[in-house]
């Protein structure tokens, strides 16, 4: 049975330098996201396109988004599989190519998680579970370029023994 879930967001557009649209470097890129209860996010283009550095772009956004799904998929497959994550990382890259004469399109993204689990006899299982994540992370089977996993896990460090006082 299909589940519809609906999702809103505002966008406002903040870069009007009293010109608008008159030209093409007469007006900003930033932006504002929105959405009901949450933080704002201030947004522009990537610097190349000219927009502010200092704010979040549509790419990194997207890059963002598929690594927070892979997160979340395999936090809940940990579960499942009883393994308990106590560290996740991700150092997460994407490319996109531009396509003359204007355009472009993601051609790749490499998800790099790096997993701390607290039994290091669960290395082999907690490791594997990134497949079985991949295949229920609903933003990578929207996409249309590939999404790979270069995933580390690692054991948990125990430093020092408790003393009894």
């Amino acid at each position: 049975m299909k589940t519809a879930h609906h999702y809103a967001v505002r966008l406002s557009w903040t870069g009007n330098r009293g010109a608008g649209t008159s030209g093409y470097r007469e007006y900003g890129r930033e932006h504002t996201i929105t959405s009901a209860g949450k933080h704002p996010i201030d947004g522009s283009a990537d610097r190349t396109f000219h927009g502010n550095a200092d704010r979040w772009n549509p790419e990194e956004l997207l890059l963002t988004a598929l690594s927070q799904c892979h997160m979340l998929s395999y936090l809940h497959v940990a579960v499942r599989h009883g393994v308990t994550v106590v560290a996740y990382t991700d150092d997460a890259v994407g490319t996109m190519e531009q396509l003359p004469p204007v355009g472009g399109r993601f051609t790749s993204a490499t998800l790099r998680p790096r997993v701390t689990i607290a039994d290091p006899s669960q290395l082999d299982l907690a490791q594997s579970l990134h497949a079985e994540a991949a295949r229920e992370c609903f933003i990578a089977a929207s996409v249309n370029f590939p999404v790979g996993h270069e995933a580390m896990t690692v054991p948990e460090v125990v430093t020092g023994l408790e003393s009894a006082d």
